[in-house]
């Protein structure tokens, strides 16, 4: 059966963008037809400038969102990347594989770090290097499909090169893993910058709809989008970003076609309301499941331990195959305690 991984980082609650772009996909689609492993992939969140009560909790909320949005715990593996001590082990070892030059082409390293010396910050090597780390949690499980927006594309890529190095230098040991992007509504952008993605840890909070807004706090974020100049509703990514991007959510919404719903609009108000509506009703279901479960903790606590016990035994094979094939000795090994020994005598 196809293997498909990916994971959601607590640094920011999670927004339209995140279900549309892939949470939706994973509930509907992947853990029916694969075996499929979503992780909080909390390790990540520490790149950065951070309060660790923040990560914790965003860690949880991420969890019971994941649950809220349908992932079933009987069909897929649900669990907390720092559960699973085997991601950090193999890290090291794609370090040693890796090379300076890749992680300082990463378009997601230079637009953080140069956010980061504007803020008159200093820049962690953890930012530097977390690729390798994203791409230890894809590898360690035998990965086919990582599913994915758009923005995350060049991580898998570089995980695919990271692995096929390490396979014909060291002997086969990953399996070479390929994104899977959705049709639609791959990338949802800020409402109020429309040329800038939804991103859960962005400050532009009027921009983003988040899982948890109140139906009257979506409506009036969505109202209060930023269209374009004329008065057309044309559907045209690069000319008219704005409209471009409600009719993208309206479209993945309800299941139509962006460029034909173009046409059944007159006004940008109508497109608007039509859209904050879908929206609303969209996350209904969501907030509701989300409330129950946050009702009852405990269950969300079992389901993410009974989920790292069951990625761990997936992971371990991995990462001891990975070692011996890299020069080190398996642990309980006498050889090189025999060979001190016997260079001390």
């Amino acid at each position: 059966m196809t293997r498909v991984f990916s994971g959601v980082k607590p640094t920011g609650h999670l927004t339209l963008g995140n279900y549309l772009g892939a949470m939706r996909q994973w509930a509907a689609v992947d853990q029916h037809r694969a075996d499929a492993l979503f992780c909080i992939v909390d390790l990540h969140a520490l790149t950065v400038d951070h309060d660790p009560a923040r990560v914790r909790r965003l860690s949880r909320q991420a969890a019971t969102l994941l649950l809220a949005a349908g992932l079933d715990p009987a069909l897929c593996t649900v669990f907390v990347q720092s559960h699973v001590d085997e991601h950090a082990r193999l890290s090291y070892v794609l370090e040693c594989v890796a090379t300076d030059g890749e992680m300082r082409r990463m378009i997601q390293y230079k637009e953080k770090a140069a956010r980061e010396r504007e803020r008159g910050g200093s820049v962690r090597l953890s930012l530097l290097t977390y690729p390798v780390l994203m791409a230890a949690d894809i590898l360690v499980y035998g990965t086919d499909e990582v599913p994915v927006g758009d923005d995350q594309a060049q991580h898998v890529e570089l995980t695919r090169d990271l692995a096929v190095r390490f396979n014909q230098r060291y002997g086969h040991t990953f399996v070479v893993p390929k994104a899977t992007l959705p049709a639609v509504a791959a990338r949802v952008m800020n409402l109020q910058d429309p040329t800038s993605k939804m991103g859960k840890s962005d400050d532009s909070g009027p921009g983003i709809v988040y899982l948890l807004d109140e139906p009257d706090v979506v409506r009036k974020k969505v109202m209060r989008a930023v269209t374009d100049s004329g008065r057309e509703i044309v559907y045209d990514r690069e000319e008219r970003p704005g409209v471009t991007n409600l009719l993208e959510i309206l479209a993945a919404c309800t299941g139509g076609n962006p460029e034909a719903l173009s046409g059944a609009y007159e006004s940008y108000g109508s497109l608007k309301k039509d859209t904050a509506e879908a929206v609303v009703e969209l996350l209904r279901p969501v907030q509701e499941r989300h409330r129950a479960l946050c009702a009852d903790p405990g269950y969300v606590e079992g389901v993410l331990r009974d989920g790292a016990e069951r990625a761990r035994a997936l992971a371990r094979p991995t990462v001891d195959a990975a070692y011996r094939a890299i020069g080190l000795l398996p642990a309980g090994s006498d050889t090189g305690a025999g060979v001190v020994l016997n260079a001390a005598r």
